[in-house]
Order: structure tokens, then sequence, then C-alpha cells
């Protein structure tokens, strides 16, 4: 894993890095992911660095808590509610984490596709 000074979510969270914010406030920051995998794609995420899910601890629970309650509000301000939404978390490598501070897809605005292969076969 990078050391904290080299994590690009701390990064942005600070503003030292720009991105295409969608909502701010004291603990979370929400913005356009740069490789959209659907026609909206927001990610949210704590400005305290945590690496992975796994690394969450219990002095954690309000800001996880805040952090899904603001993921349903992103989406609704983003027109995401009404038809629906996913919420994604990858924790470790092997899930698809490819950046070390933990962070919410928020995947919407049209009819998403199966998670996996064999939903796909099945489809």
């Amino acid at each position: 894993m990078l050391p904290l000074s080299d994590c690009l979510f701390c990064k942005i969270a600070e503003g030292t890095i720009p991105s295409r914010k969608v909502y701010e406030d004291e603990a979370v920051v929400a913005f356009h992911d740069i490789q959209p995998q659907a026609p909206v794609h927001l990610l949210v995420i704590p400005k305290k660095h945590i690496a992975t899910m796994n690394d969450c601890a219990a002095e954690d629970q309000a800001l996880l808590g805040h952090l899904l309650l603001s993921a349903r509000q992103i989406a609704q301000e983003a027109g995401l509610a009404e038809d629906g939404y996913r919420l994604i978390n990858n924790c470790g490598r092997d899930a698809g984490q490819v950046v070390f501070h933990v962070h919410w897809h928020i995947l919407g605005g049209g009819k998403l596709g199966p998670l996996n292969a064999a939903e796909q076969a099945q489809g």
C-alpha cells in the first residue's frame, strides 16, 4: 500500500488534486470517477484515510454510517434514486480495489448489466 502522503484520494479530499466534486461536507467528499463504468459513476470517500473496509475500527462506525447516508443523498441529487443505482465497495486487490482509501462507487443512469460472467450467461 502507498504511504498516506501518496494517497490519491487523500489529495483529492484536501484539494491538492482537482476533481469534479458533486458533494462535500466536514467528513465526506464525492466526485466523478475519471474512468466511468456507467452513465453516472461517482465516488464517495471519507476525508479520513482508511485503506480498506478491513481497516475500519469501531471508532469509524459513525463515519461509515454518515458515508452511506451521504451516498444515498448524492444518488438522489444525481437523479438516480427513482430508477435505481448500485453502491459498491471493493475490498482488496482480488475484489478490484485499485486505490487503497476506502470508497464507494455509485453507478447508475441507465439499466446496468450483470455483475459477473455467470449472470451474463443466464441473461
